[in-house]
């Protein structure tokens, strides 16, 4: 039976290149990270190193997990979010790389002159943690309709000791004062089709479908958010939305209607529609 490093890392790559895993080598280097409690260059370091009875066991116990679909970061119970180390659960997203890219956004959108930004559906608080680590100046809150996920999200913050941020429970803004404004909005809705066929495929099947699914074609959300967030916006503030790669149009048409001014969209790493903006300048 293998029980090197890379014997072991050699025989679960192919297991889960089998299941149908997406990166089955990261996916067995990570989970044998988890179990021995070391970091990768380790596995590099000491391929020859012999897992134990025990190690072997609990290693075996998650990759059984793996083939059966459930996603990686809800085994280890973490992933890594712009260099920030955020604790995930199943009551929340997992937080993707593209969405990365709304970050990137959002902070060339943040004047010197900025004090307060908003991130609703926060989730794991990885937007809003990823901003207010980068902004220590601005004061960066974060709403979730779901308590758990506004726990989970304060509790990654006193993980990283970053103290700028508070978040919230409830739908969208109502937890906050009817007068409260914000230099800049972010979120990363539910933008998704319940009719979509990828809700049934990989990692999705795991996930809230509270935060995936949207009715009217995945835009109910987005609408609600550009259309409430016009109320919570100071005057030359800035509204920017991630969502589906061919929703782009349909989002700019309803920023526009709605009176938003320089409305653009934006693309992901892979060169897709991902992230719609706009200014609110007021009412016209």
């Amino acid at each position: 039976m293998p029980r090197s490093i890379e014997q072991v890392l050699k025989q679960t790559t192919a297991q889960l290149s089998t299941a149908g895993s997406d990166s089955p080598q990261l996916d067995s280097a990570v989970l044998l990270c988890h179990v021995l409690d070391k970091p990768r260059s380790y596995l590099l370091t000491w391929p020859e190193k012999q897992l134990d009875d025990a190690q072997y066991e609990a290693f075996q116990a998650l990759l059984t997990r793996r083939i059966d679909g459930e996603p990686v970061a809800y085994i280890i119970g973490e992933r890594e979010f712009w260099s920030l180390s955020l604790k995930v659960s199943p009551s929340t997203l997992i937080p993707r790389p593209d969405t990365e890219r709304l970050v990137e956004l959002a902070l060339e959108k943040i004047s010197v002159s900025a004090t307060k930004v908003l991130d609703l559906g926060t989730g794991t608080g990885a937007i809003a943690l990823a901003i207010a680590s980068e902004c220590p100046m601005l004061q960066v809150t974060g709403i979730d309709l779901r308590q758990e996920a506004a726990d989970l999200a304060l509790e990654n913050s006193q993980r990283l000791s970053i103290s700028n941020t508070r978040f919230l429970a409830g739908s969208w803004y109502s937890p906050l004062q009817k007068n409260e404004t914000f230099d800049v909005i972010v979120s990363n809705p539910p933008y998704i089709d319940e009719a979509d066929p990828h809700l049934v495929q990989g990692d999705v099947r795991f996930e809230p479908k509270s935060a995936l699914v949207a009715d009217d074609n995945g835009l109910a959300d987005i609408r609600i958010i550009s259309d409430q967030g016009r109320q919570h916006l100071a005057i030359g503030g800035w509204l920017l939305m991630e969502h589906g790669f061919e929703q782009g149009s349909a989002v700019r048409e309803i920023l526009a209607q709605l009176g938003f001014q320089q409305v653009s969209t934006s693309q992901d790493y892979a060169g897709l529609d991902r992230v719609t903006m706009g200014c609110w300048q007021g009412e016209k």
